[in-house]
């Protein structure tokens, strides 16, 4: 298959887009940035140079990916969330020398109009609620809400908030392994 692209969409010479994504209205990609396979980015998306995109990542409208930013295979990114790389800007002062990396990791959801702070990592599979502040990595599995996020809890993998402590079941099938801290997905020795 091939790569879909709407004519107004700009991307520039050298990136790399991987087989069946699609790039929607309005989007640039810059020439150094790198998207995997049956990837999807929105109208108005932004994608820098120093970008690393997994397989199967849905961008949703209005979303800007700066330089300094990597996004694991299976990562939701709501409309209009925002990525920042340099954790004090000033107009006046170049510190492209400063940024921040940034990892988010597989399929962790980033909730609409939230905010990811340079320089943390998102947990594999952390939901991020619409609106929250994250600025400290998140754990695998959390449930991040608020300004600053904080955790209320802990996800499951397809997407059900999961409740209790020990050993919990989601509706779903799945088992994890639940303390004051940590989630894990755990199976029974067959």
């Amino acid at each position: 298959m091939t790569v879909s692209i709407h004519p107004t969409a700009i991307v520039d010479d050298g990136a790399v887009i991987g087989e069946e994504s699609r790039v929607w209205h309005w989007v640039h990609v810059c020439g150094g940035a790198r998207i995997g396979r049956k990837c999807s980015l929105g109208q108005n998306v932004f994608v820098g140079n120093d970008v690393v995109l997994g397989d199967n990542v849905k961008v949703q409208n209005n979303v800007s990916i700066y330089d300094a930013v990597e996004i694991e295979d299976d990562v939701f990114c709501g409309p209009s969330m925002v990525f920042t790389n340099v954790y004090n800007p000033r107009a006046a002062i170049v510190r492209k020398n400063e940024y921040r990396r940034t990892l988010v990791k597989r399929g962790a959801t980033l909730g609409a109009n939230c905010t990811i702070v340079c320089g943390t990592t998102i947990g594999e599979h952390a939901f991020v609620g619409a609106g929250a502040v994250v600025n400290k990595d998140v754990a695998p599995f959390a449930l991040m809400v608020g300004v600053p996020a904080r955790r209320i809890g802990w996800m499951c993998l397809c997407g059900l908030q999961l409740k209790g402590q020990g050993a919990v079941t989601c509706s779903c099938g799945r088992s994890y392994r639940i303390d004051d801290v940590s989630c894990c997905e755990w199976r029974a020795d067959p």
